[in-house]
């Protein structure tokens, strides 16, 4: 009766960090996707409630690290059990990033809402937005149900989110060039898309946590890149 009543007491615990994790996601979500639509339609408004959002991310992450720790020190779990409590502290450290960097994002747009030109400038960021967004719903859905092998395709499918960000930077670039007028709204553009491109990263982290989580398999360190344009541009001078 009483290991009875302590394997459910546990189990209640793994699916309230679960839940909390599917909370984290969500809002990370939302925050990625108001960010994007406050910088593309210069709404302050939005943008503030973004940045606002971020408190309860934290708030979780640490709920979720501090529940976590108690778990371990309680139950004293072994192989897959641990590696589900680890993978959920993990996972929360990198979806509070993802907010950081949605944040961010928002940060941008409140600085560029009194800007009205170069609308044009903003096409390649909505693709890596999309792109982003799509990788992050994706390694969500993947630990929701504990998939691996959606997990790896995330982390075999950032390369993409990399290409785009070598596009947006030649882009910005020549926009740059053209009118020097463009030089500080372009500058913050940059600064998004690598927002954007970090994001990325963290969803491949989340993909590795999910397959160790999964199957116990620890994915290489040299996980397929796009050219980094920065690099690029230096070798180019």
């Amino acid at each position: 009766m009483t290991d009875s009543h302590t394997v459910r007491a546990y189990d209640a615990e793994l699916e309230a960090l679960g839940r909390k994790i599917a909370e984290m996601g969500g809002i990370a979500e939302k925050m990625l996707s108001d960010g994007m639509d406050a910088l593309a339609g210069y709404d302050g408004d939005l943008a503030r409630a973004t940045i606002a959002c971020d408190l309860r991310l934290d708030v979780l992450q640490r709920e979720i690290e501090e529940q976590a720790i108690m778990t371990i020190a309680r139950r004293q779990p072994l192989a897959a059990d641990l590696r589900e409590i680890v993978a959920a502290i993990r996972i929360s450290g990198d979806l509070e990033r993802v907010g950081d960097l949605a944040k961010n994002i928002a940060k941008r747009a409140l600085k560029l809402s009194a800007e009205t030109r170069m609308q044009r400038a903003i096409i390649g960021l909505k693709s890596m937005h999309e792109t982003a967004a799509m990788l992050l719903k994706d390694v969500l859905d993947a630990y929701a149900l504990r998939d691996a092998d959606r997990a790896r395709q995330v982390w075999t499918n950032d390369v993409e989110l990399d290409a785009l960000e070598d596009s947006v930077f030649r882009d910005l670039l020549t926009f740059m060039m053209e009118d020097p007028r463009n030089i500080s709204f372009c500058a913050h553009l940059l600064f998004v898309s690598k927002n954007i491109e970090r994001i990325g990263d963290h969803c491949t982290n989340i993909a590795e946590t999910v397959v160790y989580l999964v199957s116990g398999e620890v994915l290489p360190m040299d996980r397929p890149k796009g050219p980094s344009p920065a690099a690029d541009f230096q070798t180019s001078k």
